[in-house]
């Protein structure tokens, strides 16, 4: 005989539309504390399949059954067996079908979650089909690039796409993706720290930083992008002097216009580092180091070191500041 909770997860498939909304507010409730999640996650068998199916449903069901689904995915375990379930192309069907602003930002915050565990990248990626492999994060990062047509700070729906390119770029395949020269994805990312929304900024200089861990086997791919790829990296460690005439000219006009006038620096500390982190990583690479000199990268690092504050991220200028004295005296 079916219990009380039982009976519950039932009338998510009820075919009332009154009937399901009843339902999931109390299904998208218990997901707000452990004593709810614990049973749902227990019984993810029926909880699951009908959460899922519902948010393709109308707008007043569909936003609570993300919502819950939201909660529950922060589980790997319980990702995987969305994953499974098929909820990552269901997503981003829904996503460009609905309409909705509040549904499409609920259902990219769902991505991020799912993308936090390997079977998602690769379902979000569309690893092994070759027609179509790399389709969706296309298709995101261009929503994720588009200019917001009068969205408030607090409504930006495609804002958690940072996340997931974060989470894609930690794994090989994402990152060839979006370093291949004929998607011109890594181009558009690079573009959005300019973004005032601190969230799209960290999320974009850490997908910077992991694609440069590729920086042995694709460093071309990456400098055919320098006009951008310079800015984004040294400008937030380049510290908040004036830059003298001498220093200027031997950079390209994207650095040397922005450093010849006060400026407002970068404030995140996170930031900072993984930008130097990256320039280690490109560093590592003899062409790497070339092209940093090119540009007059470490008078950049100099200058910056002698304004930063902050111990981690001194150490990281100390890092790529060693590792160029070394092979400048080589």
């Amino acid at each position: 005989m079916a219990t009380e909770f039982e009976e519950l997860l039932g009338f998510l498939s009820a075919p009332s539309l009154e009937v399901k909304k009843a339902a999931v507010d109390i299904v998208r409730g218990l997901t707000g504390c452990d004593e709810g999640l614990g049973p749902l996650a227990a019984r993810a068998d029926i909880s699951l399949p009908p959460l899922s199916r519902l948010i393709r449903d109308a707008p007043e069901v569909a936003a609570p059954a993300a919502e819950a689904l939201i909660n529950l995915s922060q589980d790997p375990a319980i990702a995987e067996k969305l994953i499974a379930l098929g909820t990552v192309p269901t997503a981003l069907d829904v996503l460009y079908k609905h309409g909705d602003p509040n549904i499409s930002r609920l259902l990219v915050m769902l991505l991020a979650n799912l993308t936090q565990v390997d079977s998602g990248i690769s379902a979000l990626l569309q690893i092994g089909d070759d027609k179509m492999e790399g389709l969706y994060i296309s298709k995101l990062v261009r929503s994720f690039c588009r200019p917001s047509s009068g969205e408030s700070k607090a409504k930006d729906t495609f804002e958690h796409v940072a996340s997931v390119l974060v989470n894609i770029s930690k794994v090989e395949a994402g990152r060839k993706i979006l370093l291949e020269p004929k998607r011109g994805l890594l181009k558009q990312v690079i573009c959005q720290l300019d973004s005032t929304n601190p969230l799209r900024k960290k999320g974009v200089s850490g997908t910077i930083r992991n694609c440069c861990f590729e920086a042995d086997n694709q460093l071309q791919n990456l400098l055919s992008v320098a006009e951008f790829l310079w800015p984004a990296l040294l400008l937030p460690v380049a510290g908040n002097k004036v830059y003298s005439e001498q220093d200027i000219s031997k950079m390209p006009p994207e650095l040397g216009n922005a450093l010849s006038h006060e400026r407002e620096t970068v404030d995140d500390p996170e930031i900072r580092k993984q930008s130097l982190e990256a320039l280690y990583l490109i560093s590592l690479q003899e062409a790497g180091r070339r092209a940093l000199w090119s540009v007059n990268g470490p008078r950049i690092l100099q200058v910056g070191y002698e304004d930063e504050e902050d111990p981690k991220v001194m150490e990281a200028y100390e890092l790529i500041g060693s590792l160029l004295v070394s092979n400048d005296e080589a």
